[in-house]
């Protein structure tokens, strides 16, 4: 098969436990087995940090640092060339010392400075990892910030939107805490507030409609479709035809009289920073957290691919690369095998990882793979 989007060069340097890594590869999905604590969701790491936000781990700039560093003597640094329908394109990001002897985060393409949404047109990618297997029965904001994550690879600005929502959120909290109700400050930071959430929400109801599309479109395998909504004040408004003009006034509106209330709660009770993603088994309409450990992680893979459907039907998005962290975790062998044959059909490579190389026996030759142990990759 022929990949529109692939990465065919990935390097590392003091990222983790790798010191140095440089790999060539092909356009085929990329296996990476070995022993736990060999450096495999490093290397799925790595590859987030090119895209927005702080990565699979959530992890800050000094601690993806090679473990005995001084990231401010030791910089690390990720690079990938990443081919798109044929055109090379090269992205980077690391740790950079400042003047003042701290560090920041620098990020480039093809050899100038790139804003955080100048990396993810460049390679959109969704992941999933371990620790998202109970995303459905945990709690609301594991799943708000999947969610924003599958919007922000649709819509870059969705990033722009959530920061400045947040900051305008907190400086609002702030003089509410101090007792400052001045109309003219607060209605300020209200106006900002409705404008920039009214923009998350309708990121995320375009996001929803593109993802169920994709869902009910695709025919009946062996992941389980899942019937999607967002349960939130703006998000509903959205969706019952609501005008964004009358929504961000509204929710100002309401923002203005509910300030005693938040002041005393010390938070906003309102608002899309408190939204939340349900999902019911479609096929046995049941809610996503009462099906067993294997149907949510089922659920899960089945709503990953759907992104990447409906990233690539989208003239605005494109291709997308997929990782997935310890691949077999609660799939069988039937739904390993019929989980490759979904990653062979998407347009961009995917990227697995697992203990034991026989668990991608089902992609043949299809796959490229690779041993990892101790900080060291040797292809297979």
């Amino acid at each position: 098969m022929s990949y529109n989007l692939f990465v065919s060069r990935l390097t590392l340097t003091n990222f983790r436990n790798h010191a140095a890594l440089d790999l060539e590869l092909d356009g085929r999905p990329v296996c990476l087995f070995g022993p736990n604590g060999a450096g495999k969701t490093n290397i799925l790491e790595a590859l987030t940090m090119l895209a927005p936000g702080r990565g699979l781990r959530g992890a800050s700039l000094t601690e993806v640092a090679r473990a005995g560093d001084d990231v401010r003597a030791q910089p690390w640094a990720v690079s990938a060339r990443i081919v798109h329908d044929g055109e090379e394109t090269v992205v980077g990001a690391g740790a950079e010392r400042t003047p003042e002897g701290g560090v920041k985060r620098v990020a480039r393409r093809d050899g100038q400075p790139a804003t955080a949404a100048e990396l993810a047109e460049a390679a959109r990618m969704t992941w999933l990892t371990p620790a998202m297997d109970r995303l459905w029965s945990g709690p609301a904001g594991d799943r708000r910030k999947f969610f924003d994550r599958l919007t922000l690879a649709r819509a870059s600005e969705h990033g722009h939107s959530a920061a400045a929502y947040e900051r305008a959120m907190r400086e609002r909290q702030r003089l509410l805490s101090e007792r400052v109700f001045d109309d003219a400050w607060l209605g300020g930071l209200e106006r900002e507030m409705s404008a920039h959430g009214a923009a998350i929400a309708a990121a995320r109801v375009e996001t929803l409609h593109r993802l169920q599309s994709a869902i009910d479109t695709r025919p009946d395998g062996a992941f389980p479709k899942a019937l999607l909504a967002l349960e939130g004040l703006l998000e509903a408004r959205f969706e019952n035809g609501a005008a964004s003009a009358d929504v961000e006034e509204d929710f100002a509106e309401l923002l203005r009289d509910v300030r005693g209330r938040d002041a005393g709660a010390g938070r906003a009770l309102d608002g899309p920073h408190r939204s939340d993603l349900l999902a019911r088994h479609a096929a046995k309409d049941m809610p996503a957290d009462q099906c067993s450990t294997g149907e949510q992680k089922a659920l899960l893979v089945g709503l990953t691919l759907a992104q990447a459907r409906a990233l690539a039907g989208d003239p605005g998005a494109g291709p997308s690369l997929i990782l997935i962290d310890e691949a077999a975790a609660h799939l069988d062998g039937v739904r390993r095998a019929a989980l490759f044959d979904e990653l062979l059909a998407n347009a961009g490579q995917a990227w697995l990882t697992g203990t034991d190389e026989n668990l991608f026996d089902a992609f043949g030759d299809r796959a490229q793979r690779f041993e990892v142990k101790d900080g060291k990759v040797t292809p297979t």
